[in-house]
This record gives C-alpha cells, sequence and structure tokens, in this order.
C-alpha cells in the first residue's frame, strides 16, 4: 500500500484535530472522506483539509471505495457498532478513547478486528508524547528504581458535551476525561490494576445547567496494582484555569515528575497588584500536539508494515474496565477488584 486513504467518522473537535494531522503532517497517508450526520459540520471540515468528499450517512460511506481505514471520534456509545461495521467492510480502524462502553463491548470490537484482518489501535495519546515516552525509556531502564506510588491528573477547563453527562451513555467524566490516566499508568508502572476506590462530587454542575442524575465533575480514584505500586488519579472537569496534565512516580531510587500547568516556560511582571503571571496549556489539542501527531504515524506504519498497533484493543479494554470499578466503587461506597468487572 503506497498511501493510505482514511475516512474521518466524525467532524468535532477530535475529528478536526486527526483530519488537519492527515492532511498537513503524517506521511503516506490522506484523508478522503469525512462521515457526519451534520452536514455542515462534515463539509466545513473537508472543506479545510480540502479533497474529501462528504457523508452523511456510515452504511453509504462504508459501502464506497474511499478508503482503506476509519478514524472513529464519534460519541463512545457508537464506537462499538462502527468499529464492527469496518471490520467487516476490511477497514483498518484507529479508534478515539475511551474504547466503548463495557469490556464486553471492547471485546467485541477486538474480536471484529481480528476476524476482518485489520488494524486496530486505540487513540491513547500521551504514550507518543514526547516527554512521556521520555518518562517511560527512564521507568523501564530503572532510573528511579521500582515504582512504588503513581499520581497522574487530569483537568479540562470546560464541560463536556451534553450526551456525556449521563452516565449511561458515556461512563461520566472518569471515562471522557481520565481514560487517559487510567491508561498511562498502567502502561509507566508497568503493570494491571489489581482495584479500585473512588470518591467522586458534584460541585459545579447545578451552575453549569447539569440537571441529569449520578453526574459528577470531580473525581479521585485510588489504585493498587498487581505488582504492589499503589497510585491515584484525581479529574475535575471543569477547571477554569486551563488544561492541566501531569504526572509523578515515585520509585525506590528517586522520583520522576511528568508534565507543568504552565503552557511556556515565560514568567511575566506586570505590576505589584497583578503580580506574576505565567501562560498555562488552555485546551488539550495544544497540550498533546506532538503526541496527536505521533499516534496517528504510528497507526499508518502499523497498517503499512502490517504490525500489531503501539496502542491495542486490550489497552483500550482494560481502561475500560478500570473506569466500570470506579463507577461502582463510588456508588457502591466500596473498593473493587477488576476480575469483578472484566466480564461485564
Amino acid at each position: 500500500m503506497t498511501e493510505l486513504r482514511v475516512g474521518l467518522i466524525g467532524a468535532g473537535r477530535a475529528g478536526r484535530v486527526h483530519a488537519l494531522n492527515l492532511a498537513r503532517y503524517v506521511s503516506g497517508a490522506r484523508p478522503t472522506a469525512v462521515i457526519d450526520s451534520n452536514e455542515e459540520a462534515a463539509r466545513r471540515q473537508a472543506d479545510e483539509i480540502g479533497g474529501a468528499q462528504v457523508f452523511t450517512d456510515v452504511d453509504t460511506a462504508m459501502s464506497s471505495d474511499l478508503f482503506d481505514a476509519v478514524v472513529i471520534t464519534t460519541p463512545t456509545f457508537t464506537h462499538r457498532d462502527f468499529t464492527v461495521q469496518a471490520a467487516a467492510a476490511g477497514k483498518h480502524v484507529f479508534c478515539e478513547k475511551p474504547m466503548s462502553l463495557t469490556p464486553s463491548d471492547c471485546r467485541t470490537m477486538i474480536d471484529a478486528c481480528e476476524a476482518g484482518g485489520v488494524i486496530l489501535q486505540i487513540g491513547f495519546m500521551r504514550r507518543f508524547q514526547p516527554e512521556f515516552v521520555e518518562a517511560k525509556r527512564r521507568i523501564a531502564g530503572g532510573e528511579i528504581g521500582e515504582p512504588m506510588i503513581i499520581k497522574s491528573l487530569t483537568r479540562g477547563p470546560g464541560l463536556p458535551p451534553n450526551w456525556a453527562w449521563n452516565i449511561d451513555r458515556s461512563n461520566g467524566m472518569l471515562a471522557e476525561v481520565n481514560s487517559h490516566d487510567y491508561d498511562c499508568v498502567r502502561w509507566l508502572v508497568g503493570s494491571d490494576i489489581e482495584r479500585v476506590y473512588a470518591e467522586t462530587a458534584n460541585r459545579k454542575g447545578a451552575a453549569r445547567g447539569v440537571d441529569v442524575d449520578r453526574f459528577y465533575d470531580n473525581a479521585v480514584v485510588t489504585l493498587r496494582f498487581e505488582d504492589q505500586t499503589l497510585g491515584t488519579i484525581d479529574g475535575t472537569c471543569p477547571a477554569d484555569y486551563g488544561y492541566d496534565a501531569r504526572v509523578e512516580v515515585l520509585g525506590s531510587r528517586g522520583l520522576l515528575v511528568i508534565g507543568d500547568v504552565r503552557g511556556q516556560a515565560i514568567l511575566e511582571v506586570l505590576d505589584r497588584d497583578i503580580g506574576a503571571v505565567t501562560p498555562v496549556h488552555r485546551t488539550w489539542p495544544e497540550r498533546f500536539a506532538e503526541g496527536y501527531r505521533h499516534e496517528m504515524e504510528s497507526f499508518v506504519d502499523s497498517v503499512s508494515e502490517r504490525k500489531p498497533a503501539a496502542v491495542t484493543g486490550e489497552d483500550g479494554l482494560k481502561a475500560v474496565a478500570a473506569v466500570i470499578a470506579s463507577n461502582l466503587s463510588w456508588q457502591e461506597e466500596r473498593p473493587v477488584g477488576m476480575s469483578e468487572v472484566m466480564t461485564k
């Protein structure tokens, strides 16, 4: 295959990030179709990247011969069916996180891609962000000794889309915002999560017009890994000060800190009343721009070289299972072992 033709299913914010990267930065690939039920959004994205055909119906798009792979960025509850449909049509799949709503849905997606002989990669871009890649290298090389405690946080500046407020359609903020944390800590530590305990709170929802049951905008999750490493994940959305994603790893020989709340290494002193000001990351596409580019390059390489994806369906499934366990934990006010939820 000399050039990978890609159909983009979803013309929202994440879809735009992948569309622009494929059109401008990723060699060996070209976006050829944009599929979204909102025709105006699809045409706007197609016009921005140039040369892509617009579809408002996935069935029609899949029956065309315009693309060899799909990038799925639609709401979580659509991921399973679109992936199964793409695999049956022989099209490789890049699926944004969260992979799906349940571990059993994820297993269906994995099995469909294996049966169709196509690559399946999940969109955990932190594994491709340079500072996280370097941190993984140092941990694997034993520079800080054996990991003992890992702490990861993600805080977003705005509410997720309305459909994501409903935990039955999204699994809540722990899925929409913190899926990356669950994958990242497991990847960095090199061990699977064994047990979780979660607490959540709704502090800003009413003031922002959220009136659905079981909505939460703050969460803290305690983790125990199979190798006995301990960890925490915390998330807040909305966190009005900006987009913030950081990790701290305490090893038996030292400490590793990944990420910075500052968007640029600039300190501006204005006056005595305002004080010092430094830029912060405003959005997730800005914070992880390199990671998004590199993960798509990795996907294209996997397809062209017919090698396993760097982030597999099994990785996506384990993140979903950890979210399910955490939601069960805070609702039933008890620790939950991963073995309890893997077949849900």
